[in-house]
C-alpha cells in the first residue's frame, strides 16, 4: 500500500491509467475497469483531454463511487475554462466530486495571487466539495522542481521509469520530504519497455504510485498478477534494466502524442521512435507498406517547429525524425542490422 502524501489517499501501489481506454469500445473499457477493481486496483486516473475516457470511467463505477478513487485533469488556462472542464468532468464521471483534480501538463506553477485566478479556482472548487484534493502534472523536470518547492500541491504526476535520469528520480524523494504524493506516469517509457516484472520491481523501490496505461485484457492481467506476488529486484532484472539503460539512453520519444497533429501529416509519435520500436518489439508490422509510407512522409517535413513547441520533453523532433528515417531505410536495404 502507498499513501499519496497529505491527501491521505491510501491504495495499492498498482493503479490504472485511463488514457488508452479512449481507443476501445465502451463495453470493453467498462469491462477492463471493473476487472481492474475486482483484481485489486483502487485508483483510476483520467482527464478531460482523453476524449471519452471519463465517460467510460463514469459508466464503470456508477453505483460504487465510494469504493474507488478517481483522479482527473484540466488543461484550462482561464478560470472560465476551468469551471467548464470541471462541470463536464463531473457530468461524464457521473459523480458530484473528484478525489484528485490536477492541472494538466503545466509549463508553469499556478500560484495564488499570480493574476491568473487558476489556483483560486481550485481552492473554490475544493471549498464547494466538487474536488477533494489539488494536484498537478508536468513533463519538464525544472517545472516539477518548482511545483514541489511551492508547497501548493498535494500530488505531482510525472514520467517515471527505469530509464529516468537521476534528476527525475530525485523528484520522488523531494515529494516525500514535502509530504506530497508522487504519481508515476509513463512507467513503460511510452511502450519502449516490455518487461512488466522489471518495471514493477523498479516502482516498488520508490514512494511512487504507478498508473499503468491499459487497453487490453492481457495487459491488465500482467499487472493484476502482481497482487498475488510482487516481483523482486533480482540480479537478472538488474542486468536487464542496466542493458536497457545503455541501449535506450539519451533523447527518445515517449509516444505521448502531444506534438500532434503535424502540419505535413507525419505520424510523429510513432515515426520519431521507430528505431526503438523495431528493435524492442521486432515485428514485420513496423516494416510493412503502411509504415514504410508513413516514414517516407518525414521527407516532407518543412521544419515549421510547431511540434517542438508542443513537445513536453523539449525534443528536437525534426532532427529525431530524420535520424529515425535514415536508420529505417538502412534496415530496409540491409545496410543496418537489427
Amino acid at each position: 500500500m502507498i499513501t499519496l502524501g497529505k491527501t491521505g489517499i491510501t491504495v495499492p501501489q498498482n493503479a490504472f491509467g485511463c488514457l488508452p481506454i479512449q481507443r476501445v469500445s465502451q463495453e470493453t473499457a467498462v469491462s477492463l475497469l471493473r476487472q481492474a477493481y475486482e483484481g485489486g486496483m483502487r485508483f483510476f486516473d483520467t482527464a478531460r483531454a482523453y476524449s471519452d475516457s471519463e465517460t467510460k470511467v463514469g459508466a464503470a463505477f456508477e453505483g460504487m463511487r465510494e469504493k474507488v478513487y478517481i483522479a482527473s485533469k484540466t488543461q484550462a488556462k482561464t478560470p472560465e475554462a476551468f469551471w467548464q472542464d470541471l462541470e463536464a468532468s463531473l457530468r461524464e464521471l457521473r459523480t458530484d466530486y473528484i478525489d484528485l483534480y490536477q492541472f494538466h501538463c503545466v509549463k508553469q506553477c499556478w500560484r495564488p495571487g499570480d493574476g491568473s485566478g487558476m489556483y483560486e479556482a481550485m481552492l473554490e472548487a475544493k471549498a464547494q466539495g466538487k474536488i477533494r484534493h489539488i494536484g498537478v502534472t508536468a513533463h519538464l523536470v525544472g517545472v516539477a522542481e518548482e511545483l514541489i518547492a511551492s508547497g501548493l500541491y498535494e500530488t505531482l504526476q510525472f514520467p517515471l521509469s527505469y530509464l529516468s535520469s537521476a534528476r527525475d528520480i530525485a523528484l520522488v524523494r523531494a515529494c516525500e520530504e514535502k509530504n506530497m504524493g508522487f504519481i508515476a506516469m509513463k512507467g513503460l517509457a511510452g511502450g519502449l519497455l516490455n518487461n512488466a516484472a522489471a518495471c514493477m520491481a523498479f516502482m516498488l523501490q520508490h514512494q511512487a504510485l504507478p498508473i499503468w496505461g491499459i487497453q487490453r485484457e492481457e495487459e491488465l492481467r500482467q499487472w493484476l498478477a502482481f497482487f498475488e506476488k510482487e516481483p523482486e529486484m533480482t540480479p537478472e532484472l538488474k542486468a536487464l534494466i542496466e542493458a536497457d539503460r545503455i541501449s535506450l539512453s539519451g533523447d527518445f520519444c515517449r509516444g505521448c502524442g502531444y506534438c500532434m497533429p503535424c502540419t505535413m501529416g507525419i505520424t510523429i509519435n510513432q515515426c520519431a521512435r521507430m528505431s526503438q520500436m523495431v528493435r524492442r518489439a521486432p515485428s514485420q508490422v513496423w516494416l510493412n507498406e503502411h509504415w514504410q509510407a508513413e516514414m517516407e512522409k518525414i521527407d516532407d517535413c518543412i521544419d515549421c517547429g510547431l511540434c517542438m513547441t508542443r513537445c513536453p520533453y523539449g525534443l528536437e523532433i525534426p532532427k529525431l525524425l530524420r535520424k529515425n528515417l535514415a536508420d529505417y531505410r538502412g534496415i530496409l536495404d540491409g545496410s543496418v542490422k537489427l
